[in-house]
Parts: C-alpha cells; sequence; structure tokens
C-alpha cells in the first residue's frame, strides 16, 4: 500500500498535513500486527540520540527525520522504511554489497531504502545509520 500512495497518489503529499497523518496511520497498523517493530524503532531514535550534536525532528512526509546539527541524516517511515543520505559513491558499495536498496523515489541520489523487518535489520539499520552519521562529524 505504501508503494501505491508514492507513486500512484503522489499529489497528496501537498495537501497540508496528509502525509503526518498517514504516517500515524501506518504506526497504528505496526502497533496492530508488529508492537516490536515500534520497540525497535524507539532503539533506534535512543541510539541516534546518544551520537553527539544529533537530534530528531518530524520528517516533512511523515516519520522520524534524524540530524546531525541542521543536516538530515535520514529518516524512518512508521512502516519501517529507513532513508538515509549518503554520497552516490557510497551508495553503489552498499548497493553492490546489499546492505540497502536504490531509494524508492529517488533512484539516481545519494539516498537508499532499507526496510526493517527483522532483528537482524534492526543491527544493520543502526549500522547504516552511525556510518552516514560518522561521514557527517
Amino acid at each position: 500500500m505504501f508503494r501505491f500512495i508514492v507513486y500512484r497518489l503522489n499529489f497528496l503529499k501537498g495537501i497540508p498535513l496528509f502525509a503526518l497523518i498517514y504516517d500515524s496511520c501506518l504506526k497504528i497498523a505496526m502497533l496492530l500486527v508488529a508492537p516490536e517493530r515500534l520497540a525497535w524503532f524507539d532503539e533506534i531514535e535512543n541510539e541516534v540520540l546518544s551520537w553527539d550534536g544529533t537530534n530528531v525532528s518530524l520528517h516533512k512526509f511523515g516519520g522520524m527525520q534524524f540530524n546531525y546539527g541542521q543536516k538530515e541524516i535520514g529518516h524512518l517511515h512508521s512502516n519501517g522504511l529507513l532513508d538515509i543520505l549518503f554520497t552516490r559513491q557510497v551508495k553503489q558499495e552498499l548497493l553492490a554489497s546489499g546492505k540497502a536498496e536504490v531509494h524508492h523515489v529517488f533512484k539516481k541520489s545519494g539516498w537508499i531504502s532499507f526496510y526493517i523487518l527483522t532483528e537482524k535489520d534492526l543491527i544493520n539499520a543502526k549500522y547504516l545509520l552511525n556510518e552516514a552519521y560518522r561521514s557527517r562529524v
């Protein structure tokens, strides 16, 4: 359903607060079908906030945005989709090693996407966010 909304109903992002409301609905659905993932998302948030100079804010298209100072490191949608910004070179290395997927919208940018579905994914998500953080410090 997420992909359908992103690709077919993209115009909805122009409606004020729509993305935030949609992401809240994703979080409620996650609470019903996979509540352990919400605990994992909290763990990721706590991990990122333990790094010097980081903060968390709402992402403009819903979810949690992780920042270093005023710059975005990445963001986590409530369905477990983690998007992180790297250089294009690092992105290619991550794609080649199978550690990330092409971003679900911005395929030719430095953005990568990564779904958090298992505890192993949780570990990899924290690793990827830390790599992005260290590249900015």
